[in-house]
């Protein structure tokens, strides 16, 4: 086992030295918080190089998918390659940690079996923490958006066109939030001479929270034909918005009551034995 951590540290050291310095434009871009270890994520990129991943298989899609999501389509194909890299990178230590402990044990078949359980589990709960991501991202947009609803409602109502009622609901918040941070870019797409059709389907695509969508259909059949009864479906929309907002901090409370449930059990277990225990103990001395 001596011999097979010291090849994976010299590889490591090997692969970290001719790819530290030819990534440096991607890593600078990475926040520290999301990507932990993006000092060592050059290793991981280097490796993907060489072994010339072409990210077209059915699961390369899925997850391109879910960074298109979280950050947009331009980088998506870029971001699906950082998380590429930072699972072999976390893999690659990964196996370094499980060859530092097989140098103090015997290199059985149960050893092997926890070097693949390791692997396995680097691999299943990377992807896991990227999925943890998009449905945060959704449960965020979907809690936020009746108040712009609302918002824009109001603004409709007092004379203003859709179109100057979104961009004032969107720019004059501050919030840097998933919602607004979509919100603006849709503004940023009109101004910049896109159709506001095309731009807000795309938001819509974005966000991709069935409440938007329904939301998105109103405004752009608004757009295609005109409707004088716009304030009244929005108003009616925004309801359904706030009931559904209300099930979905119904169903966070529940699942915070559920991760007390094994804290309480503990606490629970604990106080018996506080309690029983000199009983036990008196009742041996009998």
């Amino acid at each position: 086992m001596a011999v097979f951590f010291t090849v994976l540290a010299i590889a490591f050291g090997i692969l970290y030295f001719i790819s530290k310095d030819r990534y440096t434009d991607i890593i600078c871009m990475l926040d520290r918080k999301e990507f932990a270890l993006k000092g060592f994520l050059p290793v991981g990129l280097v490796i993907l190089d060489i072994l010339k991943h072409s990210y077209n298989t059915g699961y390369d899609r899925k997850l391109a998918m879910a960074t298109a999501e979280l950050y947009g389509h331009r980088k998506a194909m870029l971001m699906l390659r950082v998380h590429w890299g930072n699972k072999i990178t976390m893999v690659f230590l990964a196996l370094l940690f499980a060859g530092f402990v097989g140098m103090f044990t015997d290199a059985d078949a149960g050893f092997l079996f926890f070097c693949v359980l390791l692997v396995v589990a680097v691999i299943v709960l990377s992807d896991r923490e990227l999925y943890e991501k998009v449905r945060k991202r959704r449960q965020a947009i979907q809690l936020e958006f009746p108040d712009f609803v609302n918002k824009l409602t109001l603004l409709v109502n007092a004379g203003l066109t859709v179109t100057k009622a979104w961009e004032k609901a969107a720019m004059d918040s501050r919030r840097q939030t998933p919602l607004y941070r979509e919100l603006c870019t849709a503004v940023q797409a009109v101004r910049s001479g896109i159709s506001e059709y095309k731009a807000y389907e795309e938001f819509a695509k974005r966000c991709h929270v069935p409440a938007v969508t329904r939301f998105v259909t109103v405004v752009l059949q608004n757009i295609r034909k005109g409707n004088s009864e716009l304030v009244p479906v929005l108003r009616l929309l925004a309801d359904e918005c706030w009931e559904m907002r209300k099930n979905a901090a119904r169903k966070l409370g529940e699942e915070a009551s559920t991760r007390l449930l094994l804290p309480m059990m503990l606490m629970f277990i604990a106080i018996l034995l506080i309690v029983g225990m000199p009983a036990v103990l008196a009742l041996r001395n009998i």
